[in-house]
């Protein structure tokens, strides 16, 4: 499985919520490139980058944070956050991102994803399945829907979306690690890859997602536990190929 450590960003900086609470954030860094080069340094080979100012106008706003980490690190990099036009996901693709991911816009703006899928193929696009309570959420985790797990992820693989980033809101920045049974649930649900994301805190948390033995288990997004040094980029991904 691939690490992925993650670059948050919130007015500027490089930052973790909890619980997708935007109230509840903390810096770890003032410049996101910065905070992307001390993994690619530590050996991270992949990134993922959020643009959190995007998730909740609606728009891409730190594009140029995109640009600055994809040109200068030489590793790829998947970008979401407030893509919801086609246009958003071809500035997205051009400021340098190896791949885009749809939240909101999967659910919200007909005909998107069916297009974004279309013109840059399944390869580039992912699509963002964010959960709380057992139901989807959107608009930068600040509206639940009625929508469960299952029937999104159906409803994506009918569309033509397979490969998906899940995350667990209720998880994300407590470090008390994945549910498992439901990480298990989710992942005979999906008919392509999938990315995990929420709660991540010591290396046995990644161990146990290891464990699942399952191949669409693509890889692991990794933030709070990375940036409070519970453990090291070659440790985690040392656990992850264990």
């Amino acid at each position: 499985m691939i690490l992925y450590p993650a670059i948050d960003i919130l007015d500027g900086s490089a930052v973790r919520l909890v619980k997708g609470d935007f109230d509840a954030r903390k810096v770890y860094d003032e410049d996101p490139l910065a905070a992307a080069r001390s993994w690619v340094q530590a050996g991270a080979e992949y990134l993922h980058v959020v643009d959190l100012d995007g998730a909740k106008s609606g728009a891409p706003v730190n594009l140029e944070h995109l640009r600055r980490i994809a040109g200068e690190l030489g590793v790829p990099v998947q970008y979401g956050g407030g893509l919801r036009s086609t246009q958003a996901v071809s500035d997205a693709l051009g400021a340098g991102a190896a791949r885009v991911i749809l939240g909101t816009a999967a659910f919200t703006q007909e005909g998107l994803l069916e297009q974004a899928l279309g013109e840059h193929g399944r390869e580039r696009v992912l699509v963002s399945v964010d959960v709380r309570g057992g139901h989807v959420t959107t608009s930068g985790w600040t509206k639940t829907t009625e929508i469960t797990t299952e029937a999104v992820i159906d409803s994506l693989t009918e569309r033509g979306a397979t490969d998906l980033v899940f995350t667990n809101v209720d998880r994300d920045g407590m470090l008390e690690g994945p549910d498992l049974e439901e990480v298990r649930r989710v992942v005979k649900a999906v008919k392509g890859s999938l990315i995990y994301s929420g709660g991540i805190g010591q290396l046995a948390d990644l161990e146990g997602l290891a464990s699942l033995g399952e191949q669409i288990l693509e890889g692991v997004i990794v933030g709070k536990a990375l940036y409070e040094r519970r453990f090291t980029v070659p440790e985690a991904q040392a656990a992850l190929d264990s």
